[in-house]
């Protein structure tokens, strides 16, 4: 299959480019100007490296012509800063998604997968674990812009039979993190404790969040590429909750060091528990998380430990 993937060289995406690599199919990977290959690609791989602007429709029609499916991975803005300017959250993910659509539309590209935010669409969670029929009431423009995208979708299956997959990820870690945008809090915690630097923690450590491993998650991709099911939203999560504090004295574990913590004031977004079912995930997409958390920060230590040391 030919499948463009756009941000498919990031954290996420390169691990879900790997994958799909590792199956055979071929890839554009469309990134933005002077991001450069996250690794050299064999001979025998079929990979077309593009970049472009995502909010430029022109280069969107131009990624994806001639492609079977559609990898949606883009965001221009993070959780934490995208309140701070919600007309540019609107405008650069979801009017340029809109863009995206319409120009599948036009081409007749049937197939699309889309990540959304499992630990920001849900909001306050009113039972726990959260499954997919919980209701939805973000705190941040983040998770609103990804819930407006997930309604277009719906629009768009209805309207023009695209067949959109949409996965609720988590909070995932892994190689490839980039710690320079702050990509997540295990990330974080790892490139300071190999730097021997202490460790800022936003409230008292007992925030709870569910953690996933990236090749977990670049796993349900590849199964939800095929999916041909009833259901749409998905997700993609271990399951299991573990606070900021227990992540520290696992991570202190796996290096063998003390960390020193500095505790701040609490952060008003920051839900207090999120921990994700994922059953219909398993039942549906015929997926279950593999890694455990500890062996995932040993792996991910170990990567940005050599990162750091090239």
């Amino acid at each position: 299959m030919k499948i463009v993937v756009f941000g498919g060289g990031g954290f996420i995406g390169s691990a879900i480019s790997d994958q799909l690599l590792a199956e055979g199919h071929s890839l554009r990977i469309f990134e933005r100007p002077r991001v450069q290959p996250y690794r050299k690609f064999g001979p025998h791989e079929k990979v077309e490296w593009t970049v472009g602007d995502f909010t430029s429709t022109h280069d969107l029609i131009t990624a994806i012509e001639g492609m079977d499916a559609v990898m949606h991975l883009v965001s221009t803005t993070l959780p934490k800063n995208s309140n701070d300017d919600h007309i540019y959250d609107v405008q650069s993910n979801l009017v340029a998604t809109l863009h995206l659509l319409e120009a599948m539309v036009v081409r007749g590209i049937k197939k699309l997968v889309f990540i959304s935010s499992g630990g920001t669409v849900y909001g306050i969670p009113e039972y726990s674990p959260i499954d997919e029929k919980h209701p939805t009431e973000p705190l941040v423009s983040y998770g609103v812009t990804k819930l407006a995208i997930e309604k277009y979708l719906h629009i768009f299956r209805k309207m023009h039979g695209i067949q959109s997959v949409i996965l609720r990820v988590a909070n995932p870690y892994g190689e490839r993190l980039r710690v320079e945008t702050a990509q997540g809090a295990v990330g974080v915690f790892i490139h300071r404790a190999l730097q021997n630097q202490p460790i800022e923690i936003w409230g008292d450590g007992s925030i709870i969040r569910d953690y996933i491993y990236v090749e977990d998650v670049a796993r349900a991709f590849v199964k939800a590429l095929n999916y041909q099911g009833p259901h749409a939203v998905f997700n993609i999560s271990s399951g299991n909750g573990i606070s900021l504090n227990a992540v520290l004295d696992m991570l202190e574990t796996v290096l063998d060091r003390s960390i020193v913590r500095h505790y701040l004031p609490g952060r008003p977004f920051d839900v207090p528990v999120s921990v994700l079912h994922n059953g219909l995930a398993r039942t549906e997409l015929n997926w279950h998380p593999t890694i455990d958390m500890s062996t995932g920060i040993e792996r991910t230590a170990r990567w940005m430990k050599a990162n750091l040391a090239g």
